[in-house]
């Protein structure tokens, strides 16, 4: 996924032009937002896409992703892992694969 070279360069380039001053969590997640609006963007009016653009909005989202990540002190294998658990849990195989259904419409066998 992410290697320790990729966070240190994206921290040495934010320690650089010391930008951390404008990295609040608040400002973070209104950045990821934004960024996620331009990626969607280039979808917008048709399927075809622009494959260079797209990879860029999509660094710029997971580059926002990770910055919050540091700033909240999270670990993000840590937390992807958390919620695959969960996700496993709400969508058990046998009454999901193959289904776009939310877990509220799925049949529920007393699980949580």
């Amino acid at each position: 996924m992410f290697t320790a070279e990729t966070v240190i360069a994206l921290r040495a380039i934010v320690a650089e032009r010391e930008w951390d001053q404008f990295h609040s969590p608040e400002n973070l997640a209104k950045s990821i937002s934004i960024e996620a609006g331009e990626l969607l963007e280039c979808f917008q009016w048709s399927p075809e896409f622009d494959q260079t653009r797209v990879e860029e909005e999509l660094a710029d989202v997971v580059t926002y992703c990770i910055h919050l990540a540091g700033r909240l002190g999270v670990d993000l294998d840590e937390i992807v892992m958390r919620k695959l658990e969960k996700t496993r849990a709400k969508y058990p195989v046998e009454h999901s694969r193959g289904s776009s259904a939310k877990y509220t419409e799925l049949p529920n066998d007393g699980a949580p």
